[in-house]
């Protein structure tokens, strides 16, 4: 419970964290960004860690002027399309396995619901998970298990890590410094995750009811 306490206050008070890592970590800050991001499309392990509301962050302190804009751009879209070409390898490597269960590092619930997300979708997944927590950190790995082409995975894989990482660093460089965004950034951080993850619930609810 305190572990789901803590990632819960990191969540609500990026802005606040972001800012100190900066004070403290400088040009550093850069590297911990794309490390996070990283891992949260790279790693199955780890679905937990922020991705649309820190890019958000990012994106309202380089608006700020304490961060290059297009540096973070670069970086972000390279760890993006890079976490998800490792994931889609780890499935590749896994394979069938990922469904037995036996992987206690390895939900098999999310691998089941991001497995509806595919059957819905189809190729598509890949590019539409990025917009939706856990699917997104799923999604290649899936991919990979399923065998899909690699030519085809990697050009949604591009075109998606694209997308995302520009959808939400804009969002934040032209709207996170606004007062009313400033002062209710809580709010906004769980409105993003709120909107994120509705495609997800509309298609559990989809599955539930067939």
């Amino acid at each position: 419970m305190d572990i789901l306490s803590n990632l819960i206050g990191i969540f609500l008070h990026l802005d606040k964290i972001l800012g100190e890592i900066i004070t403290q970590y400088g040009t550093l800050t850069y590297i911990i960004l794309f490390v996070v991001i990283f891992c949260e499309t790279g790693l199955v392990v780890t679905p937990f860690l922020p991705g649309d509301s820190l890019i958000f962050a990012a994106g309202t302190f380089a608006a700020m002027g304490r961060m290059n804009p297009w540096i973070l751009f670069i970086l972000l879209i390279i760890a993006a399309v890079g976490g998800d070409a490792v994931n889609y390898s780890i499935g590749h490597k896994i394979g069938p396995r990922a469904y037995s269960g036996d992987i206690k590092l390895i939900k098999k619930e999310y691998i089941d619901r991001t497995h509806v997300f595919f059957e819905k979708h189809g190729g598509k997944t890949i590019f539409l998970a990025r917009f939706v927590p856990i699917v997104r950190t799923f999604a290649p790995f899936v991919a990979g298990v399923g065998e899909m082409s690699y030519a085809y995975f990697f050009r949604y894989n591009i075109i998606g890590g694209i997308s995302w990482v520009t959808v939400f660093l804009a969002l934040g460089y032209f709207f996170g410094t606004l007062p009313i965004v400033q002062n209710n950034f809580e709010l906004v951080i769980i409105a993003i995750v709120l909107i994120s993850l509705i495609p997800m619930i509309i298609e559990w609810l989809k599955a539930r009811r067939e």
